[in-house]
């Protein structure tokens, strides 16, 4: 290998900030902090907003669109009861 022009590979520690989930896996990430983790290692620090721990879609607290019902759906319970539709509706009826 050419000397002097990969990235520093190494292990590094995230953090999520929101609830303090943390783990470790190797990284080029560049950091400025250190960590000193339960087994005495001192690993570097980069800190997250959001992990798997913290976001909706992965803690089950989104809402899914299949739930809510279709496009199609949503747009007739949204603007059925227009003017229009109450014109039509009786006209259909006889």
């Amino acid at each position: 290998m050419k000397e002097g022009i990969h990235p520093n590979y190494r292990e590094i520690c995230f953090q999520d900030m929101s609830n303090g989930f943390k783990f470790v896996t190797r990284s080029c990430a560049s950091t400025k902090e250190m960590i000193k983790m339960e087994d005495g290692r001192e690993l570097p620090l980069y800190k997250l907003d959001t992990t798997s721990e913290s976001h909706p879609f992965y803690t089950g607290t989104q809402k899914s669109v299949d739930n809510m019902g279709g496009r199609v759906e949503r747009f007739r319970n949204r603007f059925g009861k227009t003017k229009a539709a109450e014109v039509a509706a009786p006209a259909a009826a006889e």
